[in-house]
């Protein structure tokens, strides 16, 4: 209960570090339940159902489906807040370097970002990270703060 208090406050005063205490379900679904009653702009990954909603307190302000972790690298759920914002950046790891992607929020150890080389969404199939189209990546980017927090989770 401690760490969930701690979290709580954490949210309040809007310094949200990557990972928070908030890693079980139970914290995640305290975090949301928390955050539909503030005024703050927050973000949702469902990975169950493939959807990203970006809200602002408790009413959807943009809703669009996403392709998320596949098994072997799957994207981690927690709560987290977006750590840096990059415009476009060259993404690198084991079998993959893929240069010039666009509008990239960095969380935890992750990221949210256009993904031009994909046509199709709603499947799991990066490598951990959060997949949108470009267009969709570029409203998220322009709305959403360093400092905004990232909700994933399972539904």
């Amino acid at each position: 209960m401690l760490a969930s208090v701690a979290l709580l406050f954490a949210l309040a005063i809007g310094n949200i570090s990557a990972p928070t205490f908030a890693q079980s379900s139970a914290d995640i679904l305290q975090t949301i339940a928390y955050l539909r009653t503030s005024n703050e702009h927050w973000i949702e990954v469902n990975l169950t159902t493939q959807r990203l909603i970006a809200w602002q307190g408790g009413k959807s302000v943009f809703a669009v489906i996403v392709a998320t972790g596949k098994p072997s690298t799957p994207t981690a759920t927690g709560v987290f807040s977006i750590t840096s914002k990059q415009p476009q950046a060259r993404m690198r790891g084991s079998g993959f370097d893929v240069p010039d992607v666009p509008f990239v929020l960095y969380y935890g150890n992750a990221a949210i970002h256009g993904a031009y080389w994909r046509v199709r969404f709603g499947q799991p199939i990066s490598h951990g990270t959060v997949y949108l189209a470009p267009d969709r990546a570029q409203w998220l980017y322009n709305w959403a703060e360093v400092g905004t927090p990232v909700i994933v989770r399972q539904l």
